[in-house]
């Protein structure tokens, strides 16, 4: 029970913003139409112990409900997934299923706002925390998706604690968001493929455009009061573009930074440009944190970044320990034979250094 109660107690000063939990996520698409759903995922309070998590099909668990009791909904998966956690096994937070159906979850705190847990409607009910595992293993199209969400009652792991809201993604390329206000379940169709935190999805979209006057390339010069004024170098087309790290900002970076990206031939080279865009939003530990409040032991606020192609069925990530780009290939999985496997995402908490010899002729 000790990584429950301090994930909880993490959850808590989420919700009360003693530091920030901040996601970036964008889709990029190949030129043949290939999708590929990236993210990050930041905490700079601690360690989330992340883990990759395997999971075959028929592997049932049950949600747990607020107080910390598994008394949920019980689920048996049908479709085998891939996916990473934070802090418990069960909580998969990112991943994809053997469908190419990719889901995530983002936090979404002061403006979301579940349904109250009744105890008579537990067999129907999946904390935020499950969802994401509930769907990879019970859904193929984001259609599957809306249908199995109205038939549930989804509610706080901890009511203490922060709102999340939620990505889909399917082979068609539809993506969808999920958010939950006042009880009430709302579908967002995100054809611009960004997603950050608060406030809510609608509001971020009608942000964009106060920066209607940013573009790629360089900006013009103009002649004022005799004089030639001209850029001092390439990119001015953007400049002015909000570089803090709220969700507001990072959504307008996010989507002009995407605008800017050439449509590229292959998923492979698609898949490094998501993993070059989001280096942009990698947060260097101590800028959320208050200048009279101890700086936490680990290297980054980005604890991992993680981009799915959903055509070829490949899941690749990077941590804040290793920047190495590792991959779980979902074709050569055996959802059947393959056993339920949860290990840590870094074997060892260390960068690797490769070192390059020189010889002396």
């Amino acid at each position: 029970m000790k990584a429950f109660r301090v994930f909880f107690t993490i959850m808590v000063m989420c919700a009360s913003s003693l530091r920030g939990y901040a996601c970036t996520g964008i889709t990029l698409r190949t030129q043949s139409g290939n999708t590929i759903a990236a993210r990050t995922i930041e905490w700079a309070g601690s360690d989330l112990e992340s883990r990759y998590v395997v999971v075959p099909r028929g592997y049932s668990q049950r949600s747990y409900v607020p107080g910390g009791r598994k008394d949920g909904l019980l689920f048996t998966s049908r479709y085998g997934y891939i996916g990473l956690s934070v802090e418990r096994e069960e909580y998969v937070v990112d991943g994809m299923n053997e469908e190419g159906l990719s889901a995530g979850l983002f936090y979404f705190p002061d403006y979301g706002g579940y349904e109250r847990y009744d105890r008579l409607e537990r067999d129907s009910t999946v904390c935020d925390l499950q969802l994401v595992p509930w769907i990879l293993g019970h859904c193929s199209t984001v259609d599957d998706v809306v249908s199995a969400v109205s038939g549930v009652h989804v509610v706080s792991a901890d009511e203490r604690g922060s709102t999340v809201h939620w990505r889909f993604t399917d082979t068609s390329g539809r993506q969808v968001v999920l958010e939950i206000v006042g009880g009430k379940k709302i579908w967002h169709e995100n054809a611009l493929g960004v997603l950050t935190n608060s406030p809510d999805f609608g509001w971020h979209q009608k942000n964009l455009n106060n920066y209607a006057n940013l573009y790629p390339g360089r900006a013009t010069g103009l002649e004022i009061g005799g004089m030639h004024l001209r850029p001092f170098g390439g990119g001015g087309g953007f400049h002015g573009i909000p570089g803090d790290m709220t969700p507001p900002s990072r959504f307008v970076r996010a989507a002009f930074f995407l605008s800017a990206a050439p449509c590229l031939a292959s998923s492979e080279e698609t898949v490094m440009q998501a993993f070059h865009i989001l280096n942009n939003f990698d947060l260097p530990i101590g800028v959320q944190t208050n200048m009279d409040v101890a700086v936490p032991d680990i290297p980054s606020a980005t604890q991992w970044t993680i981009a799915c192609d959903i055509q070829n069925r490949r899941i690749y990530f990077r941590t804040m320990y290793d920047s190495t780009i590792r991959c779980f290939d979902l074709k050569t999985t055996d959802f059947v034979k393959v056993k339920h496997v949860s290990r840590p995402l870094d074997a060892a908490k260390r960068q690797p250094v490769k070192f390059i010899r020189i010889q002396n002729d």
